[in-house]
């Protein structure tokens, strides 16, 4: 039996999936234009500023609550609706294989 990851690696793994979907490097993003549904620039700069908070936060030692790994999810899951509507993301939504890196006790 697999063990569950803690907090800290759930919240590093959530994140790894946000950075593997979403196009934080696209020069499509940078410009902004008429023919956009919401602001993708804006959307962008809000995730990638809550991915900086935590992955900061995480290396100081600090653990997320489960709260504050849901309410990032909600978050990435609103902003990635909007991607969609721009057309910056894919329709599918992506599986990764996450490793824990729990060690066992």
């Amino acid at each position: 039996m697999t063990q569950k990851p803690d907090r800290a690696t759930a919240m590093l793994n959530l994140i790894e999936l946000v950075k593997n979907d979403f196009p934080f490097d696209d020069p499509n993003r940078q410009v902004c234009g008429d023919d956009c549904v919401g602001c993708p620039k804006k959307l962008l700069e809000l995730v990638e500023t809550e991915i900086i908070y935590w992955e900061n936060n995480i290396n100081h030692g600090e653990q997320p609550t489960f709260k504050e790994i849901s309410r990032f999810a909600k978050l990435c899951k609103n902003v990635r609706r909007g991607l969609l509507r721009n057309n910056l993301v894919s329709p599918e939504i992506p599986t990764y294989p996450i490793k824990s890196i729990v060690q066992p006790t």
